[in-house]
């Protein structure tokens, strides 16, 4: 199985090259965060086209998260279901034969000690709970996404200036490291121990060609799937050219 995610900043603005990656890559699955638009206006069609259902949990203008699958989805999930749900569409979970899929996008945060860093905290703890409630760690689980947090200083271009950051502060990475605490194995670090890896650069700056990025896109996986990933990758070509996002998909390939 090839699995995907890609935060693709408006599907609106990103729908031709999310097809013409679909054609180029032929993944099994792609998770997309940050739609911007509601079920109805995501074009389920010309993804159809290309031999891809489309589970969408969407919202007009901001976040919207789908998974994108040759498989037909089972078990289709919106939100955690605990009681907190608010309109913001940031959680998606199908299930693919064997295969738990989950397509998430963690909040931004804006500014550390706001409301909507407390929302993000708070979030990635609903997070963890909702896999405590819904998963064992022998089932076969992607928690794929755009977690708005670099896990350690190697994913970051420059620690001590990011560190302040709802990207990279402290309790923003123990928050990600109690999910991660679940049983999640982090897939790309599986084949790459490399510093300056990125998935993320600022539209502004040059922090592109500068490679003044961020990892904060990532393939979580339970340790059984972990145990089957063959091969990760950060694809930094899809940052060029016209009208990118401002992220790059993560690819992984598994043995399922």
């Amino acid at each position: 199985m090839k699995l995907a995610t890609w935060n693709v900043n408006s599907i609106r603005a990103r729908e031709e090259r999310v097809l013409r990656w679909l054609r180029a890559n032929e993944p099994d699955a792609l998770c997309l965060q940050e739609l911007k638009v509601t079920e109805d206006a995501f074009p389920a069609l010309p993804v159809r086209s290309l031999g891809y259902h489309a589970s969408v949990h969407g919202q007009k203008t901001y976040n919207g998260v789908a998974v994108l699958s040759r498989p037909e989805p089972s078990d289709v999930e919106r939100g955690f279901d605990d009681g907190g749900d608010d309109e913001q569409a940031r959680l998606l979970a199908v299930r693919l034969g064997a295969v738990h899929v989950v397509s998430a996008y963690v909040p931004n945060g804006a500014v550390v000690g706001s409301e909507k860093w407390a929302y993000k905290i708070d979030w990635l703890r609903r997070l963890r709970a909702w896999l405590d409630r819904r998963f064992t760690r022998t089932d076969l689980v992607a928690v794929c996404g755009d977690f708005n947090v670099a896990p350690e200083p190697r994913d970051v271009c420059d620690p001590a200036a990011w560190e302040p950051s709802v990207l990279f502060h402290p309790e923003a990475r123990s928050a990600l490291e109690h999910v991660r605490a679940w049983g999640l194995v982090d897939a790309f670090r599986l084949h790459h121990q490399a510093a300056g890896l990125y998935s993320w650069w600022d539209y502004r700056m040059l922090a592109f060609p500068r490679n003044q990025g961020l990892r904060i896109d990532h393939v979580f996986l339970s340790e059984p799937l972990a145990a089957r990933c063959r091969s990760a990758r950060i694809d930094r070509n899809e940052r060029k050219g016209k009208q990118p996002s401002d992220h790059v998909p993560v690819v992984v390939e598994l043995e399922v």
